[in-house]
């Protein structure tokens, strides 16, 4: 018997194609290395776009967001420890989901579970093996050596990923050795805490702002409180000798004194854990030679590894949502030419983007008195309106757009949903809340209804709404099951010109050559 898909890894990358493979019609197995979760909180919460997209799949209330649309940042964020005013903006495109990682594997686990999908955890991937009609993998699991055969193989095994090595794909990029990063959960003097802010307020140092980077002469210093958790203090120093002992509490609060120029007495946290308590020595930003090899995916960390706080999480789950409904298209022979190869495409112009944005951050935070002049310029550019919607929009990842394949089309294609409200019948629904379903979707809000009526019997490929608008936008637009947007109109009725362009989409992305007539 071979199984569609096996997914290799269940992190968060993982679970979250896993469940979308699911919501295609799949049933893929996901194959984990170790025995249960880690619970060791990796990421703080969720940065930039991806909060949209988990709101678009219906996960934006069980990962701790409200029911509502997701409202942006316009306050403040910071970038290589700079702040960056978003209240400047009229719109801010910075969406903020504090959550951490233990909690999100296990929201996406259970997900994934609900749509009967089949997670091993204790199987190691050991071996990996191509041919035209699919993948063998040797496996180790609890009861011993057995082995699985797939049609597809999906790498979301982390930054040693065995997929990768196995698959014979390189993993080019620069390693840092510099950097020396020590992080706990503490316990904090209750007087310090600003209820008002969030800051930590540190005598004889000032301010530090919640969930962002603080950089000194002498390094980095960030104050993480996630609600329902320690607080989470880290430091990151430069040029430090490899430390002999196991990590300690003791060691962070040297390197603390070190960072901030002052003691911070913290204690150890209350509560039971499992708590925080970690040294990174170095770092690496890394792109995989390719994220396809044949029949074998990567996605996530097993595709690019970089240091940009909070965004790992932002770039690959959107890998995993852009592969699956490829992935799945193709298993059920409905994919046009040519569709899983824009897979490589899209996401490694994401992943560059965000490395661009990794880079930068990396050198404003470093040490050194010419890095001090080079902040003190950026200040003044971030002065600058326009410089901090553009900052904005690479933090978030929205500034990529991708291409469509149609020259000089609508602003909205090629580029993440947009946030619309409509009126459907009697009820006034978010664009948001019909995208659950993970299906190409048709939207028409024209006066007469003309893009609808062309498409009507197109139901088993792609789902079609007919409303009016509530709020400003498109009057017609084509969203691809990742949300991202193929085609769009502004006219009350599209002309023949737009509906030849919006046959052009549908044919490209998901294959239908023909309306069928009812």
């Amino acid at each position: 018997m071979i199984t569609d898909v096996a997914v290799v890894g269940a992190g968060p990358n993982g679970l979250m194609l896993a469940g979308e493979l699911a919501l295609a019609g799949l049933r893929p197995i996901v194959l984990e290395r170790l025995p249960v979760p880690d619970d060791q909180p990796k990421a703080n919460g969720m940065l930039g776009q991806v909060v949209r997209m988990m709101d678009q799949r219906g996960l934006h209330e069980r990962l701790g967001g409200g029911p509502e649309s997701p409202v942006p940042n316009s306050a403040y964020f910071m970038f290589g420890g700079l702040p960056v005013d978003l209240s400047v903006l009229d719109e801010s495109p910075l969406h903020v989901l504090p959550v951490p990682q233990p909690r999100i594997v296990e929201v996406l686990e259970d997900r994934a579970r609900e749509l009967g999908v089949e997670i091993r955890r204790g199987h190691e991937l050991i071996g990996l093996t191509q041919d035209d009609d699919g993948v063998a993998l040797d496996l180790s699991g609890p009861d011993g050596a057995y082995r699985l055969r797939a049609r597809y193989v999906v790498g979301a095994d982390g930054a040693h990923s065995a997929t990768r090595k196995l698959s014979g794909i390189g993993f080019p990029g620069v390693s840092y050795d510099r950097t020396t990063t020590r992080m706990a959960h503490v316990q904090l003097p209750e007087e310090w805490l600003d209820t008002a802010t969030g800051a930590l307020r540190v005598p004889g140092h000032g301010a530090v702002r919640p969930f962002l980077p603080h950089r000194t002469e002498r390094g980095g210093f960030s104050y993480a409180p996630l609600p329902g958790h320690p607080p989470t203090i880290a430091t990151t120093e430069w040029d430090q000798p490899e430390p002999a002992q196991p990590m300690s509490l003791g060691e962070l609060r040297e390197s603390a004194f070190r960072v901030l120029g002052v003691d911070i007495p913290f204690t150890p946290p209350e509560g039971d854990g499992p708590h925080l308590l970690r040294r990174l020595l170095g770092g690496n930003t890394r792109v995989a030679e390719r994220f396809r090899d044949r029949r074998v995916f990567l996605i996530g960390d097993a595709a690019h590894v970089f240091a940009a706080g909070g965004s790992g999480l932002n770039l690959g789950l959107q890998d995993a949502v852009n592969l699956a409904w490829k992935l799945a298209a193709e298993i059920r022979g409905e994919a046009p030419s040519g569709l899983l190869d824009t897979y490589d495409v899209e996401r490694r112009r994401a992943a560059g983007r965000m490395i661009t944005h990794a880079d930068a951050q990396q050198a404003l935070i470093s040490p050194g008195t010419e890095v001090t002049a080079l902040r003190e310029l950026f200040t003044d550019l971030l002065a600058d309106r326009d410089a901090v919607r553009r900052v904005a929009e690479l933090i978030a990842g929205t500034d990529v757009r991708y291409d469509m394949g149609v020259p000089g089309a609508h602003p909205a294609v090629g580029r993440f949903a947009p946030e619309l409200e409509l009126r459907v019948g009697d009820d006034i629904v978010r664009l948001a809340e019909l995208t659950r379903t993970a299906r190409p979707l048709l939207v028409d809000l024209t006066e007469d209804g003309s893009v609808a009526a062309a498409w009507s019997g197109l139901t088993d490929r792609v789902d079609i709404v007919t409303g009016s608008a509530m709020t400003g936008g498109p009057t017609a637009l084509l969203l691809r099951p990742d949300c991202y947007v193929a085609w769009a109109s502004d006219a009350a009725s599209p002309d023949t010109a737009e509906l030849a362009a919006l046959d052009t989409a549908m044919r490209r992305w998901f294959g239908v050559l023909e309306p069928v007539s009812a």
